[in-house]
């Protein structure tokens, strides 16, 4: 009876060990199972955490991006229309240089006709010393070369409009310098210190009638009569061709 109470007492403590020792094994057990589980809930939080951060930067980065995009853009706007300014800004200047370069051959034309006009003016003023005489009154006036002579040498009396043998070959003189420059042309003015221009205007005309018949073509004479500003007689003005200049000079001006 002993035996067996004390194999029942032994069995009892075999078993009881045992099952301490399983549940010991089984609370170690869980607590590896736990302190694995919190290690993988950390790495959790941390991949979590990380993965926020990342998706910050990410969207930082697009953030950046686009903002870069934008300024690419705009500033690809600038240039273009930077661009677009610079050639409106090269065609003024071109076209303004062109109009410059015009403006100076016109400017450069115009100087070298009037410097041919001075020339033809001291051509002519030397010609008429040589023709005239010594005692001839000749003088320049604003280019013109001015041959001037009284009433009294002219036509016998102030009055008078028919020239004298003498004011006749006054006159060929005259013609002979309108000849020796072909391009020039003549105004003959007769000058009326009274106020009464008709008797002056005749006069004028009989010297221009005669250079025609001395041989100079119409076209190249004006003959009129003017106040004299307290002078009388007969002015001849011997000059370029104004209306060849003035043609000249609008033709110029078209271009």
């Amino acid at each position: 009876m002993k035996d067996k109470l004390l194999a029942l007492c032994l069995l009892v403590f075999t078993v009881l060990t045992v099952q301490a020792q399983r549940k010991s094994d089984l609370i170690a057990e869980i607590d590896d199972l736990k302190a694995q589980l919190d290690s993988v809930s950390s790495e959790l939080f941390e991949a979590k955490k990380s993965e926020r951060i990342a998706v910050a930067k990410a969207e930082s980065f697009e953030t950046q991006v686009t903002e870069l995009q934008d300024a690419n853009n705009t500033l690809m706007k600038n240039l273009n229309s930077f661009a677009e300014v610079s050639n409106k800004n090269s065609s003024i200047v071109n076209s303004a240089m062109a109009s410059l370069e015009a403006k100076e051959k016109q400017l450069k034309a115009i100087k070298d006709a009037i410097a041919t006009n001075d020339s033809t003016t001291i051509v002519v003023l030397t010609n008429a010393k040589q023709t005239m005489g010594e005692n001839a009154k000749i003088g320049v006036s604003e280019g013109t070369v001015v041959i001037s002579s009284d009433l009294s040498s002219l036509f016998g009396s102030d009055t008078g409009d028919k020239l004298t043998p003498t004011a006749e070959a006054w006159v060929e003189k005259v013609a002979n310098i309108l000849k020796a420059n072909p391009k020039t042309s003549v105004t003959v003015e007769g000058l009326s210190m009274t106020g009464d221009l008709n008797i002056p205007a005749q006069q004028a005309l009989a010297v221009a009638n005669k250079l025609k018949e001395f041989g100079i073509e119409a076209e190249r004479i004006v003959s009129l009569g003017r106040d004299g500003n307290l002078k009388e007689g007969v002015q001849i003005g011997i000059h370029p061709s104004f209306s060849d200049f003035y043609l000249m000079v609008r033709e110029e001006m078209k271009k």
